[in-house]
């Protein structure tokens, strides 16, 4: 993306603040995973929408009232033999000359900078609670100012978590999202096709999950949004199962829920297929109840409704299909009145998505929920899941774990799929199981 992206963004949450205002924001530091190995890193979210500095343990100063200092990058140094090891950095010069900072200052120079640049800051925007080590420091230099009034120090006497505003700017989806999620939307989409056409009885799960990254990489993704579930039989009624180990049997449906992350943005999929590339008997009923719902849901995905309206019309159609299937007994309002559908459909049909999996956002303001706008993307994602012990059911349904997941962004004509590309009604998924791998190499059994 680029730079001029990120100062409209800046703009933007500079005017949110309010001139006596002064914002610190910390990168993500890295983690060790086990001995001199650390966990793959990746920039935190609002640190990356707001600056595009993909570099660890960076702090940004946003300091409207200052004059030539309004944008401040505290990074890395310059170090040739660490760099020799580790990758090239920015630097100081990197931090202005490629990041549009006002000024840049080594990380060394953060308390002394931090204390020039609080005063006369009425408002503190910062996240207290993530790293006491650093809180201590910044509410340090704050505390500092609050008790020389003397010398005409003027101290923040407000800390405001800037989520408040930074939440709020990344949920209405600006181009350049936009343009990030779309190609997201593409490559997840391919991915999972993939996986449908190379997948064949008694691969592994992990084999399958090959397939589907594979793509991911080679479309021009270079990391997932999130770890990919790759669950054939059983294991699909496991939400989060992530083991990935499992042969998978003849006869079993494979859900897969997985997304790739594109310029920071992720889209996030779910699609089941039968391993054998036809539905069949009680897993083909399963499905079409799922996804008759979904496509409704979709359909009601429209400004000015409420986010919870499309909960509560998927929670209608599944728990219908329950007393149809013979899961739950008697009326269908009293079964979601005393919320006993829960046994079969556990989770929300929507959440927020963006840069995050799982993106930030309130869902509500006070009591009410949220109403849809033009600009929010949300997953839609009904399912249903029947325990392989669970004895209350027709045994043909033990075991069956549906899941229909699409992305989808509100706009004033309606809902757009951004993930309409990905196949999903039972004769398009049949029919991609029967073509060829179109990526992956010749060998799969």
């Amino acid at each position: 993306m680029s730079e001029a992206i990120f100062q409209s963004r800046r703009a933007r949450f500079l005017s949110a603040m309010g001139e006596r205002s002064v914002a610190v924001l910390r990168a993500a530091s890295l983690s060790s995973r086990n001995s001199d190995v650390d966990h793959d890193w990746r920039q935190a979210s609002d640190f990356y929408y707001l600056t595009g500095f993909d570099e660890p343990d960076a702090v940004c100063v946003l300091a409207p009232g200052h004059e030539g200092k309004v944008f401040t990058l505290f990074v890395l140094p310059r170090d040739p033999e660490k760099e020799q090891w580790t990758g090239r950095r920015a630097g100081v010069d990197g931090a202005t000359a490629i990041h549009g900072a006002d000024e840049a200052y080594t990380l060394d120079q953060l308390d002394e900078q931090l204390a020039t640049l609080l005063d006369g800051a009425e408002r503190l925007y910062y996240r207290v609670g993530d790293d006491p080590g650093f809180d201590a420091r910044v509410l340090k230099v704050a505390r500092r100012h609050r008790t020389m009034p003397r010398l005409g120090v003027i101290g923040a006497d407000t800390i405001i978590d800037p989520v408040a505003i930074v939440s709020e700017q990344r949920l209405i989806k600006d181009a350049a999202d936009l343009a990030a999620l779309r190609r997201a939307c593409e490559i997840t989409s391919e991915g999972h096709a993939e996986a449908m056409r190379y997948a064949r009885p008694g691969m592994h799960e992990y084999e399958i999950q090959a397939a589907l990254e594979y793509v991911f990489r080679l479309q021009g993704s270079s990391r997932n949004g999130y770890q990919s579930i790759v669950a054939g039989g059983d294991n699909g009624t496991i939400l989060h199962y992530t083991t990935n180990r499992m042969r998978v049997p003849q006869g079993s449906l494979v859900l897969i829920d997985a997304g790739c992350e594109y310029e920071y943005c992720t889209s996030d999929i779910t699609r089941c297929f039968p391993i054998d590339g036809h539905f069949e008997g009680a897993s083909r009923e399963v499905y079409e109840a799922v996804l008759a719902c979904q496509i409704a849901c979709i359909e009601a995905t429209r400004a000015g409704r409420s986010f919870q309206s499309v909960h509560d019309l998927g929670v209608r159609a599944l728990t219908e299909a329950m007393v149809q299937f013979g899961w739950l007994a008697g009326d269908v309002d009293a079964r979601i009145e005393d919320e006993t559908y829960k046994k079969y459909y556990m989770h929300r049909t929507s959440h927020w998505l963006g840069l995050d999996v799982h993106d930030v956002g309130l869902y509500r303001h006070g009591p009410e929920w949220r109403t849809l706008l033009p600009g929010h993307v949300i997953t839609v994602e009904p399912g249903l899941y029947v325990p392989s012990d669970d004895d209350t059911v027709d045994p043909r349904f033990r075991g069956i774990g549906v899941r229909i997941e699409d992305d989808v962004l509100v706009t004033v004509e309606g809902p757009e799929v951004l993930t309409a590309m990905c196949p999903k009604l039972m004769d398009d998924v049949e029919a991609t199981m029967r073509d060829s791998p179109h990526w992956v190499l010749p060998g799969r059994a």
